[in-house]
């Protein structure tokens, strides 16, 4: 690049008059005088360049040294050489861009993305090989950036296509690098689908190609294939082609079983195949592994993960064992007698693993990768967490995250172990479902029963580790956040244990823990004296626990007492007077009163829930008023909200009006409410009801239908939507499917009205959960069928629907194979022929069958746990079981007794 005070002035002087040859410049422009010479430090001042032709004076020697091409046309034998003024037809904007390159000076002149290509552009053309050098640099420069941010996708894509067209090669090679390392980032991006096929393959068959999980680069290429297939023509046989190989870089073993489901409802031959082979890891994934290592294919086997991984996501996957995880960061030199071994003994895990571990850590055997924060090994069942940990710690030294949830078989000892081997680690998630199951089914099981037919991790792995027995390093526990949401195999004992992170933990779960007292999560509360955030929701959380917070001033940021039953009055009113700078507030269920909400002074609330208490508008409008950040609020069920305006008390002076006039100057995002909320016009609902994406509505107010038809205007943002009691019409239902666009949720319960199947003819593309509770009585497997069409489910829960038969398992298995939850309660005849098509949905993870035909076998607990690898919770009743055996056990009841 040239220096200050070079340029028109130094040297040679000649007038280079460029005329545009673009082909958006060239077309039918009229003829113009020539212009008059400028100067190369006047060009940055033209925006936008006269067109077409534009007179610059700049240095003959300069150009000469600088360009090939003004090389041959102003120092070779032509007869332009000697002349002062030049006559070169090229694309305007690039020369001008080379030309500032060359005479402005460095610090003033950068390369960005808007004037890359021009630059690279006129490099090629006017033979500039210092610029093309300096081009090269920088593109490499940025895309070696660790933020994708930086470069935006359709400047790459750009970029691609200006490569193909004029040979560029250090394009063709950074592009596929850079998609590569970044495609967990650029999937996300609009203009993905508009990556062109080549660009695509050579991204995906790029060695260091990154992603959270191979569902990602699933999803990305299923999207990219759907959006480049045009459905008005026939198919092209090249681009199915094109497509199947796209497809053929999966590594479909690694798929989520759910979303392996899911795919076949679109990709029906791709689904099938990737279902069944996931089974039959699940059968014997052993042979299988082994028969890779024999053929010299276990790259397909193994989970995508290299230097500049972040997170590492397997949730899902119960094909997944803790061999996998070890054979993933074993290096490609290993011979294949090592590979056979670490396969064998990982696959079935005893004290031989821990032997085979320690040579692996002493020799180094296995790979580091240093980025990975994140691990997610979720509904996972078959991985052996013991092995599992040391794995995490060969692995990944630098690890934050580590989440583990619904994994039954991730123990309390697991967790001591882990605070052993990696006290790095941050966060721990190993939270269960623990949601309540409805007490009048007779027959019930649910996961802790179904973990007694599981096999259970060998505590023989921890026997041969002398290290497990000592207690973890003080000095090096980081743990500020752990959630034990539902771990009813936690006692006070365990509690205690947990309090070696006294000097980490800020945030601590123990949501439905039901085996913790009091006592303990009290005296736990006394040794761990920086927690900041408490979820304690359905726990035994109660007076004693109140008294340790007062006594040691806890700065109490969020605190979830949901159906803490153990707290009296007094002191919910002493806790209320403590609590001032908390941002989430959950008193749902508890024995709050308006005496202690109205020793709450707090301001900075975020999300509050007082469901199912006492309070009236009186406490709890104040609280409204005073904190303008509020963008959830949660009153369902709180009946004394609901009196005439002259009956309310004043104040300090104020006469608090209804719900809706309180909650006028706040922004909500999630609301639940019933008793006192009775809009009288749509407008009353606009201002603050603009960003709602979650809303439930209940018993203790009837929404008039224009304000129902309207909720897709209200509320734009809308995602979810419950309706408890309230009437409704197939003009409300069908408005709320076809225009509320980011609807996933719609819940009706006990609704009133004259619905028909004319609502199931609507498209809803975005609607996930479906939950129909009393309310079309009339649906017939027909109606399921329409359904199935429009809209792709993942929760169905239905009752009442009398006139469905053993036919709608086979309509319901076939429309929404992903299902992981059905719940069908009191639905005519559907299990009347037993259960062999909702065992075909191989995602299932939640079931529960009552008052539906009686025809289910007593195997059903050993099939549905053999058939559906995911199941969690399976709920049934004695009355559906078939005749013939419910005779037999009325026979055998005398011989037993």
């Amino acid at each position: 690049m040239a220096f200050a005070g070079d340029g028109e002035d130094a040297g040679d002087p000649v007038v280079l008059e460029i005329t545009d040859t673009s082909s958006a410049a060239a077309s039918g422009a009229p003829s113009l005088p020539c212009p008059a010479p400028v100067c190369v430090s006047y060009l940055a001042r033209f925006d936008p360049l006269p067109s077409p032709t534009v007179a610059v004076r700049a240095d003959r020697h300069r150009l000469i040294e600088s360009s090939s091409y003004f090389r041959a046309l102003l120092g070779g034998s032509f007869s332009e050489s000697g002349r002062a003024y030049v006559q070169v037809g090229c694309n305007l904007e690039a020369a001008v861009q080379v030309l500032r390159y060359l005479f402005e000076p460095s610090e003033s002149f950068t390369i960005t993305p808007d004037n890359f290509l021009p630059l690279l552009e006129g490099a090629l053309f006017l033979a500039v090989e210092g610029l093309l050098v300096e081009c090269e640099r920088w593109f490499r420069t940025m895309c070696s950036q660790t933020s994708a941010t930086i470069v935006p996708l359709d400047f790459i894509i750009e970029v691609w296509y200006f490569a193909q067209e004029h040979g560029v090669t250090f394009v063709q090679d950074i592009c596929p690098e850079y998609l590569a390392q970044n495609l967990a980032h650029v999937i996300s991006r609009r203009s993905f689908n508009k990556i062109p096929y080549g660009l695509l393959c050579s991204t995906i068959e790029c060695p260091h190609l990154t992603v959270d999980s191979e569902k990602q680069l699933c999803e990305a290429i299923l999207y990219w294939v759907s959006e480049n297939t045009k459905p008005c023509e026939r198919p092209n046989p090249n681009s199915v082609d094109d497509h199947l190989f796209l497809l053929s870089k999966v590594k479909i073993c690694l798929l989520p079983l759910e979303f392996a489901t899911g795919t076949k409802r679109h990709w029906f031959d791709f689904g099938s195949n990737t279902v069944c082979t996931i089974l039959n890891l699940l059968k014997d994934s052993l042979k299988t592994l082994m028969d890779a290592i024999a053929d010299g294919n276990m790259e397909g086997y193994c989970i995508r993960i290299t230097e500049y991984s972040k997170n590492i996501v397997l949730s899902g996957c119960p094909q997944i064992t803790t061999a996998f995880l070890y054979i993933s960061v074993l290096p490609t030199y290993l011979d294949v007698s090592f590979k056979r071994r670490i396969v064998s003994s990982y696959t079935q895990v005893d004290h031989q693993s821990l032997i085979l571990y320690d040579e692996l850590e002493k020799s180094a055997k296995t790979l580091l990768f240093r980025n990975v924060h994140m691990v997610d090994l979720s509904k996972c069942p078959n991985v052996h967490f013991g092995a599992a940990i040391d794995w995490l710690k060969l692995a990944f030294p630098e690890l934050r995250i580590l989440k583990a949830l619904y994994c039954l078989s991730f123990q309390f000892d697991d967790l001591l172990y882990l605070l052993l081997r990696c006290p790095w680690i941050d966060e721990i998630d190993m939270a269960i479902d623990k949601s309540t199951i409805t007490p009048r089914q007779s027959v019930v099981s649910s996961s802790s029963e179904v973990l007694g037919k599981l096999k259970r991790n060998s505590r023989k792995y921890y026997i041969s580790c002398p290290s497990y027995d000592r207690q973890p390093n003080l000095v090096f526990l980081n743990i500020s956040r752990l959630t034990l949401e539902g771990r009813d195999d936690i006692d006070d004992v365990d509690l205690l244990k947990i309090s070696v992170l006294k000097n980490s933990l800020c945030y601590i779960n123990i949501r439905n823990c039901t085996l913790l007292t009091d006592d303990g999560i009290s005296n736990f509360l006394l040794k761990c004296t920086k927690i900041h955030s408490m979820i304690v929701s359905y726990t035994s959380f109660g007076n004693r626990s109140i008294q340790t917070l007062h006594d040691m001033t806890f700065n109490i940021q969020e605190l979830h007492l949901g159906g803490c039953k153990g707290i009296d009055a007094a002191a919910m009113s002493q806790l209320m007077g403590m609590i001032n700078n908390t941002t989430f507030l959950c008193l749902r269920e508890t024995s709050l009163t308006d005496d202690a909400l109205c020793k709450f002074f707090g301001s900075s609330l975020e999300y509050l829930d007082v469901s199912e208490t006492v309070v009236s508008m009186s406490s709890l409008a104040p609280v409204i008023r005073r904190n303008c950040n509020l963008n959830c609020l949660k009153t369902a069920g709180c009946r004394s909200l609901l009196f005439e305006r002259d009956k309310v008390e004043h104040i300090s002076g104020n006469k608090y009006g209804d719900f809706l006039q309180e909650i006028g100057s706040t922004c909500l995002e999630d609301v639940e409410m019933g008793w006192g909320f009775c809009p009288i016009q749509i407008e009353d609902l606009i201002p603050s009801f603009s960003k709602v994406r979650n809303m439930a509505v209940g018993l203790g107010t009837t929404l008039a239908e224009n304000v129902l038809h309207s909720l897709p205007v209200i509320c734009p943002f809308l995602e979810s939507l419950t309706l408890r009691f309230q009437v409704i019409s197939d003009r409300v239902v069908r408005n709320l499917l076809e225009s509320s666009v980011n609807l996933q949720v719609l819940c009706l319960h006990y609704c009133l009205g004259s619905l028909t199947s004319f609502i199931f003819q609507a498209k809803a593309p975005a609607l996930r959960i479906l939950c129909l509770q009393w309310v079309t009585p009339w649906i017939t497997n027909d109606d399921l069928t329409i359904l199935t069409k429009n809209c792709n489910l993942v929760e169905l829960s239905l009752s009442g629907c009398k006139l469905l038969d053993s036919s709608c398992q086979e309509i319901i298995a076939s429309g929404w194979p992903n299902l992981v939850l059905l719940h069908l309660e009191d639905c005519g005849q559907v299990t009347l022929g037993g259960v062999s098509s909702i065992l075909n949905c191989k995602a299932l993870e939640d079931v529960l069958l009552r008052h539906t035909g009686r025809g289910i076998r007593r195997s059903i607990v050993d099939d549905a746990i053999r058939e559906l690898p995911l199941l969690r919770k399976l709920a049934l009743d004695l009355c559906d079981a078939c005749e013939e055996e419910r005779r037999g056990e009325d026979d055998e009841k005398p011989k037993d007794e």
